[in-house]
């Protein structure tokens, strides 16, 4: 086993939502460990403090994982030649349960009388906490203070005889939303939670026959395998050398797929449950410009998940859309910001106002989202600094006054501005001349519905509504849904 040390980075002020984490496992290809690297790269975007592989080469485990980025983490071909074998699990930790220490990076593994195993997942479990006090209770000692190694300690004291059956019951002691690789000496595991809310992809290589399990399919596309499939709510797929085959062990609940991953979390150019990501946001853009109007010269996207959104805004309204933000994409998340000052030149290092595509322009701003409002106002005050006559502001999501239980990294309620302050009073702190946020019937409209009422039960929005379909067991300490 071969790991690495490192300092924890400094954790930005959460004033957007952040990524959840991203999951990768290869099963029967040469250099596996190589093409788990490639598909992280694919998933940077969903979680840049930490990331990690585990590799087996038929007879033992091999390990690697570090905090940074996949690049920093696995830069030297070295390293790559410590993680043999045809067979790795990889993931990218952005946290939401657990401090950024070495000890919380995933891939988990460890030794059972049966043999090793190493769990990687994305998503919160909602009884965690619950679980944890009562494993520890019966003497299980926790490494870390990621929820992730619940599932390691259910299986060690499960009373089932083989290691697929311990996960099973280990699942169904569990509450949340999640999707979770494993790697057993018998084989490669994925599975969802049974609302299915967080993705989960099945790819194959063609020619090789290697089988692929990836949070989204452009790391399918990095890697160059072929979509085959997402897996689906509450299903179990195991993967070994009889080939591959699914077990259902969950009732069927139907699926409430997390609507924000379409927009703002996954890539663009991925393709979830079916629907184009980069369409979706085009057409919401298309909806929000039908819902809130505005006499423009210019439609600047806020970079980067704004941008197919304000392209479609552009399209149906008939403004120009000009890249009036220019974002730099070399300001890494480990930047120290020691003071308040510096701390608050944070927008300036990311994102540069275009002068002359702004300067005497009546603009319309297009963003996914406002959680605090704090980078909104700056990005408002940036583009008047550099000339805007009028800046309108559009966002691609309904307000979200609601936390997130899912996995998804949002403040408290408290802290979230459209939960503390009405549609006028957030049009005043952030400092534009107007504010619109689409509807649900206008999201899920673009999202392929009719309106808000036939999408109803299928997707989860609870940062919107709060409506959580799943048990918030350790929320003050009982079930409040």
């Amino acid at each position: 086993m071969t790991s690495i040390d490192s300092t924890a980075s400094t954790q930005d002020v959460v004033n957007r939502p952040y990524e959840e984490c991203g999951v990768v496992g290869i099963w029967g290809a040469p250099d596996a460990a190589a093409m788990t690297a490639l598909g992280l790269h694919a998933l940077q975007h969903r979680g840049q403090e930490a990331t990690g592989i585990v590799s087996h080469d038929g007879t033992r485990f091999y390990q690697h994982k570090g905090l940074g980025l996949v690049g920093e983490v696995f830069h030297d071909p070295r390293i790559m030649q410590t993680l043999p074998g045809m067979v790795a699990i990889g993931h990218n930790r952005y946290a939401t349960t657990g401090e950024t220490l070495l000890r919380n990076v995933q891939p988990l593994y460890a030794d059972f009388e049966f043999g090793g195993l190493a769990v990687a997942h994305n998503g919160n479990l909602t009884n965690a906490m619950t679980l944890r006090k009562a494993l520890v209770r019966r003497g299980c000692l926790f490494q870390s203070t990621t929820d992730t190694e619940v599932f390691v300690h259910l299986i060690a004291i499960s009373l089932y005889t083989n290691v697929l059956d311990r996960l099973i019951d280990a699942v169904k002691q569990v509450k949340g939303a999640y999707s979770l690789v494993a790697l057993t000496p018998d084989g490669l595991v994925g599975l969802r939670d049974p609302l299915g809310v967080r993705p989960l992809i099945l790819g194959r290589m063609p020619g090789e026959g290697a089988w692929v399990l990836v949070s989204e399919t452009c790391a399918l596309d990095i890697v160059g395998a072929e979509y085959v499939r997402d897996i689906e709510p509450g299903e179990i797929v195991v993967i070994n050398n009889d080939g591959i085959r699914s077990l259902k062990p969950f009732e069927e609940r139907g699926s409430r797929f997390c609507v924000f991953e379409y927009i703002y979390f996954a890539r663009p150019d991925s393709i979830l449950e079916g629907k184009a990501v980069y369409e979706a946001r085009q057409k919401i853009g298309i909806e929000l410009a039908r819902e809130s109007a505005v006499d423009a010269d210019v439609i600047v996207p806020v970079p980067d998940s704004g941008v197919p959104s304000a392209m479609g805004f552009a399209r149906e309204s008939g403004i120009p859309f000009e890249l009036g933000i220019i974002r730099n994409h070399y300001v890494g998340r480990t930047f120290i910001e020691p003071t308040d000052q510096i701390r608050n030149l944070g927008v300036k290092m990311k994102h540069s106002a275009n002068r002359p595509v702004l300067e005497g322009k009546r603009v319309v701003l297009v963003d996914d989202s406002i959680v605090r409002g704090t980078t909104s106002r700056k990005i408002v005050d940036m583009v008047r600094a550099a000339g805007a006559k009028e800046v309108h502001m559009r966002i691609s999501s309904p307000p979200t006054i609601h936390p997130c239980f899912y996995g998804i990294d949002t403040p408290e309620e408290s802290k979230l501005l459209a939960a503390t302050h009405d549609l006028e009073q957030m049009r005043e702190l952030i400092g534009v001349d107007s504010l619109a946020f689409i509807s649900f019937d206008g999201l899920y409209r673009a999202l392929g519905h009719k309106d808000r009422a036939d999408a109803s039960g299928r997707y989860c929005d609870a940062c919107f509504t709060g409506d959580y379909p799943i048990s918030l067991v350790d929320k003050d300490g009982k079930l409040v849904a």
